[in-house]
């Protein structure tokens, strides 16, 4: 049974620096996002032109990923 991948958008800006990511957590900056995945699913990132990039993740490795992530940062305002 193959599901469809979900597809996390990255946009970087001239410095390197994350600006914008998909899906983002409240508690976390769009830089912390992005280094969240990319220790759990830096194999799955594909840098695109134009200071893009994505995520494939599989749809149960993202209900993971969802999962872990609601649970840190609950206790922030």
């Amino acid at each position: 049974m193959n599901s469809r991948p979900v597809i996390l958008h990255v946009r970087f800006g001239s410095d390197g620096q994350v600006m914008e990511i998909a899906e983002r957590p409240k508690h976390m900056s769009a830089q912390q996002w992005f280094s969240f995945l990319w220790g759990k699913a830096g194999d799955k990132f594909q840098a695109l032109s134009g200071g893009r990039g994505i995520f494939r993740l599989s749809e149960e490795f993202w209900e993971e990923i969802k999962k872990e992530t609601s649970s840190h940062g609950q206790n922030d305002g």
